[in-house]
């Protein structure tokens, strides 16, 4: 009876905040500023065609870069937590299960590159792209084809800050021209891609990396 009650005390106080938090948002007022004119006349300077592009990697691109930290910040915290042991021992699925599995995952990657290749004009990019190829990795480690994580060895260390690092270098770079992230226009393409396919990779092995190493102290 105790338990039931504290069910309900739980989703009364769940179903207030969401009913007033959805009150305040209908009631939100017209913002105080419209940033996409701004946006859309130097789209063409910014080395992409995609507004949410430009915006991300390119007019602000330090609050990505310290996202990227933030992420990778969090993987270290979990390695510093939980300490490094052997992993367990995968339990094998159904071989039905494995088999679609093997199946899924090169789609999954096919996906994954579709998507950083199509952010630079249409919704996609790295986060996308990671989040796909960390989904991959989960799902090999819940069929029992991937192990989970028991210590990041050296390739893996440095997979895991390449993005971070490649970014942070272009930043360094660039300030040579006195301005953080600031692209020429003739090379902002090219540096846009080139951060994409580092952060995809980092933002990948972080991601999975969140569920990997969590997974070992759930199944030891």
């Amino acid at each position: 009876m105790k338990r039931y009650s504290l069910v309900v005390l739980v989703l009364s106080l769940a179903s207030a905040f969401v009913f007033f938090l959805g009150r305040a948002m209908l009631e939100l007022g017209p913002t105080a500023i419209d940033l996409r004119a701004p946006v859309a006349a130097h789209l063409a300077e910014s080395g992409v065609t995609h507004p949410v592009t430009a915006v991300l990697l390119n007019y602000r691109g330090y609050d990505t870069l310290l996202e990227i930290a933030v992420l990778l910040l969090a993987l270290l915290a979990i390695l510093a937590v939980v300490g490094e042991a052997p992993a367990s021992p995968t339990r094998a699925a159904h071989p039905v299960l494995q088999a679609l599995g093997r199946l899924a995952v090169p789609l999954m990657v096919v996906v994954a590159v579709y998507l950083l290749w199509a952010g630079a004009f249409r919704p996609g990019g790295a986060f996308q792209a990671g989040a796909v190829l960390a989904a991959a990795a989960v799902l090999l480690h819940l069929v029992g084809l991937l192990p989970g994580w028991s210590k990041p060895r050296l390739g893996l260390r440095f997979g895991l800050a390449a993005g971070f690092a490649l970014f942070l270098a272009v930043a360094a770079g660039l300030l040579t021209q006195g301005s953080l992230l600031q692209y020429p226009p003739a090379a902002a393409g090219v540096l846009i891609l080139l951060i994409e396919s580092g952060l995809t990779v980092s933002l990948a092995l972080i991601l999975a990396g969140l569920f990997l190493l969590l997974s070992r102290e759930a199944e030891a």
